[in-house]
């Protein structure tokens, strides 16, 4: 992780180890850097899984893996490395998971297709089996680990290492959820955000797993931006080991079914902002809300247009209340919109009505808003019921620096 830890970083959570999980990490060396970054973790048989996976229509071999082996709900083994996404990397990239994740399924005595597989770092460079395999021996070996340290292995150019807990009733039975993350740049999804994993002691189907995440992920993760580019490696996967002992989670309708869902996506919100929060170079952490149009779907549309706009988010970061920039943004997103109906606030203060800048507007009380690390924008298209709320971060010279930087 960089050691320049971003303003808006929050501190890691004490966060409890789940029955049946068993994190543990150790150094493949895939850069020449100081630090552990590979995640080898086990779960208890009996173990349900879930996951999405990027909309790239270039997805490394880990996504393509995950997504062949999702459909049996069944996991054992858990293996991230960092460092190398091993994306585009054609058969030599395919051999490396094959390699990876057979080595894992026979030390865990299950089959390759029982051990799910991430990676993340740089494109273009076949993750090398031999640094994999002597990190995998490493970890077979090593203790267990905290929460805090697999989710500072699991991170590239991170700042602060990113995790959460919640928890919910099932029937008489509280069940721990718990989450970590990783994502600072390349974040633009279609479905999740660079790598995150929740873990629960929970009872629950695995169908019924993934139509919680898959809904979740829609309401946070699919609502967040960077810098509107989507990473060839997106994995969020949610792995429940039963071991609460609960009644079973069958259907969304079964006892304890709702509150589980909410504590799911309580859950994927906030990893989602905590990857917000430590955009590359972010000084401000931006809530963007759009209501009033022809849609939910057109809502949303239109909010990422506006949190995707380099110029909204250079006059964010520049705290100017140029809401010029919101009507541009608003204007390009092809979306249905009315220029004589759009009305703008900054924090609280409403600035444009109906095509025109409020009469006797005062730019000061924006101003402060502005000069905070948590800034809110508000847009009324004033056609429809459609509603969204996406999250962003400014844009600063330092996003330039870092990824200027980044293969070296």
């Amino acid at each position: 992780m960089s050691t320049a830890i971003s303003p808006l970083a929050s501190p890691f959570p004490d966060m409890p180890q789940i029955a049946g999980v068993t994190p543990r990490v150790a150094r493949a060396q895939y850069k020449v850097w100081d630090r552990c970054d590979l995640t080898f973790i086990s779960f208890d048989a009996g173990t349900t899984v879930a996951g999405v996976t990027t909309q790239s229509k270039c997805p490394s071999p880990e996504v393509e893996w995950c997504r062949a082996h999702l459909a049996a709900g069944v996991a054992r083994g858990l293996v991230v490395s960092a460092g190398n996404a091993n994306a585009f990397t054609g058969h030599k990239g395919r051999a490396a998971v094959e390699a990876v994740t057979a080595k894992a399924a026979a030390h865990l005595g299950c089959a390759p297709s029982d051990v799910f597989a991430s990676a993340t770092g740089v494109i273009g460079v076949p993750l090398p089996i031999d640094k994999a395999e002597a990190g995998l021996d490493a970890a077979f070996t090593a203790a267990p680990c905290s929460w805090a340290d697999v989710a500072a292995a699991i991170s590239t150019t991170d700042t602060f290492p990113k995790g959460a807990m919640t928890k919910a009733v099932i029937g008489d039975t509280t069940v721990t959820l718990v989450g970590v993350i990783k994502g600072s740049g390349m974040i633009a999804p279609d479905m999740a955000t660079m790598l995150g994993y929740i873990f629960t002691d929970a009872a629950i189907d695995a169908a019924v797993l993934q139509q919680m995440l898959s809904a979740a992920n829609k309401a946070t993760f699919s609502c967040i931006t960077v810098d509107s580019d989507t990473s060839t490696s997106d994995t969020v996967l949610a792995f429940a080991t039963g071991k609460a002992g609960n009644a079973p989670v069958t259907s969304m309708d079964a006892t304890g079914a709702d509150a589980f869902h909410a504590a799911l996506t309580d859950l994927c919100r906030q990893l989602s902002h905590l990857v917000v929060r430590d955009g590359e170079g972010a000084t401000k952490f931006i809530e963007i809300t759009v209501e009033g149009a022809a849609s939910d779907e057109s809502a949303h549309r239109i909010a990422l247009s506006i949190a995707n706009s380099p110029l909204v988010k250079t006059a964010i970061a520049g705290e100017d209340a140029n809401w010029g920039r919101v009507v541009m943004a608003v204007g390009k997103a092809g979306e249905p919109a009315e220029r004589d109906l759009l009305t703008i606030r900054f924090g609280t203060t409403q600035v444009a009505e109906k095509g025109l800048p409020v009469e006797g507007y005062d730019e000061a009380p924006v101003a402060a808003h502005l000069k905070g690390h948590d800034i809110t924008i508000g847009v009324d298209i004033g056609l429809g019921q459609g509603r969204a709320t996406v999250w962003t971060c400014d844009l600063t010279h330092g996003y330039i620096s870092i990824n200027a930087d980044y293969r070296s």
